[in-house]
């Protein structure tokens, strides 16, 4: 028996996959993410409805509350409000990221605060590297603070 667990501990070394090895190839990705989740927060911040539009995958769906929004089109169509007021409603900050090992999709989560800097929620977002290199948001849910 320990002399299966050695060959096959040698294989995965051979074949570059190490239990570590996951991990570190996955690093930098989870920090490109946390960086692409501040800048599309920094949309906000900014007021900038543009840039947070180039965030959206063309597939993107929103929730506004229970009811999905299909598409960047529609996404950026129902957040526009959200960007009209000189200042910002709301801002959030990623907490977690989390990357699959192929590096192709990504989970961010954090909170969701007023403009008093109260905690009002949660947003969980999934991204995909998409083809042009770039990660884009294909799916994103707040949800309130639970009392």
């Amino acid at each position: 028996m320990s002399r299966l667990i050695v060959l096959l501990v040698s294989a995965m070394l051979v074949s570059g996959c190490s239990p570590t090895g996951q991990e570190s190839d996955t690093s930098k990705l989870v920090h490109d993410v946390f960086e692409t989740e501040r800048a599309f927060a920094g949309t906000m911040a900014s007021r900038d409805h543009g840039a947070f539009t180039t965030f959206l995958s063309d597939e993107a769906v929103f929730f506004l509350g229970d009811t999905p929004l299909h598409g960047k089109a529609e996404v950026s169509a129902g957040w526009k409000h959200y960007y009209e007021k000189a200042d910002a409603p709301f801002s959030w900050e990623p907490e977690k990221v989390e990357v699959l090992g192929s590096g192709t999709l990504a989970l961010s989560t954090g909170p969701v605060h007023d403009p008093g800097g109260t905690l009002i929620g949660t947003f969980t977002s999934i991204w995909r590297m998409e083809e042009s290199g770039r990660w884009r948001i294909v799916f994103d849910k707040g949800n309130p603070v639970c009392e």
